[in-house]
């Protein structure tokens, strides 16, 4: 492909003969998998196999498809999943940990959020940790349950907000001297 598209065709119409001309050559006579079919699932909805090729691919290679969601998304699926398997942890500090982990995520993508703009919540550690100790004590390790809650200090009472100060709008303004 050394020759340059001329000046007065059209990108499709050269791409198109250059293809042609490779046809003829027989650039693709010996191309590993002519004549297989793609393997693309049915039911591509609207001609999309762009789409379902990459779905494909995915699946081929490995990755999971959650892989491909957007940041937002991806971290509330990890907010749900922690919620669930808040019993496996061995210990308090590390239901605390992994939440204060995921926290910390999720402020580092709010400051500059990148994908489509849905608001993920913050976990709340203590309702983690009241999760934990519900699967401890389902599962029957008492000591889980006997613990009792991390002592929080009183939170203090909302401060009045400082006055607003008070602007006159430009059509409540009177005449200028």
């Amino acid at each position: 492909m050394t020759d340059r598209k001329p000046p007065q065709m059209k990108f499709s119409t050269w791409i198109d003969q250059q293809v042609a001309d490779a046809e003829r050559r027989g650039v693709f006579d010996n191309l590993p998998g002519k004549g297989k079919p793609l393997n693309i699932r049915p039911g591509a909805a609207d001609g999309d196999y762009g789409a379902a090729w990459l779905r494909d691919y995915a699946h081929r290679e490995g990755v999971p498809a959650e892989e491909m969601l957007p940041t937002p998304l991806r971290l509330r699926r990890e907010i749900e999943r922690l919620a669930e398997t808040a019993g496996e942890f061995r210990s308090e500090a590390e239901v605390r940990e992994a939440a204060a982990d995921l926290n910390r995520r999720i402020v580092e993508w709010r400051r500059i959020p990148l994908g489509p703009p849905i608001h993920v919540r913050l976990v709340n550690a203590d309702d983690l940790v009241a999760r934990w100790r519900a699967a401890g004590k389902a599962a029957g390790h008492e000591a889980r349950a006997a613990r009792p809650p991390a002592a929080r200090p009183p939170a203090a009472p909302p401060a009045d907000p400082p006055p607003r100060p008070s602007r006159r709008r430009w059509w409540r303004r009177g005449p200028r001297s």
